[in-house]
């Protein structure tokens, strides 16, 4: 007989889109009052957002963010710049501005995209279906 998931990928999308807990769906992924806090663990629920043991897990968010800054954004103004809709300097103060504060502004959704591919692929390692976090039943991802 096939396990049936409480937590379906459907809920972990919605839950990834909207900054909560992937495990529980409580508003609890980031600290209030902080842009760029990560709480370590979920209030509601325990589930351990921040592992000291998974130091690298999220410079996958890291690559997120990178690959949507230049997707949405640089490569918008270089074509701007190519097609002479704005000019060359504009679009060079424009790209090293915004090569610094769209990702500080997409930070928070890039954690919790990170965390939404992870368990969108893997939803048996949440706790609530049974996992053990990241790291799965057995220890290994």
């Amino acid at each position: 007989m096939a396990h049936v998931p409480k937590v379906s990928r459907a809920q972990i999308v919605v839950r990834g889109l909207t900054n909560r807990c992937p495990n529980c769906g409580a508003r609890t992924l980031f600290q209030r009052g902080s842009l760029f806090k990560v709480n370590p663990s979920c209030s509601a629920c325990g589930f351990e957002i921040e592992k000291a043991n998974d130091e690298g897990f999220f410079l996958g968010s890291m690559s997120l963010n990178y690959g949507v800054t230049l997707v949405c954004f640089l490569t918008p103004v270089m074509l701007f710049a190519y097609f002479k809709v704005i000019g060359t300097t504009s679009a060079i103060v424009l790209a090293g501005v915004g090569a610094i504060v769209f990702p500080a502004l997409f930070y928070r959704s890039s954690r919790s995209w990170w965390l939404l591919n992870y368990y969108f692929l893997f939803p048996h390692h949440l706790p609530a279906n049974g996992g053990k976090g990241r790291s799965g039943e057995d220890g290994n991802i």
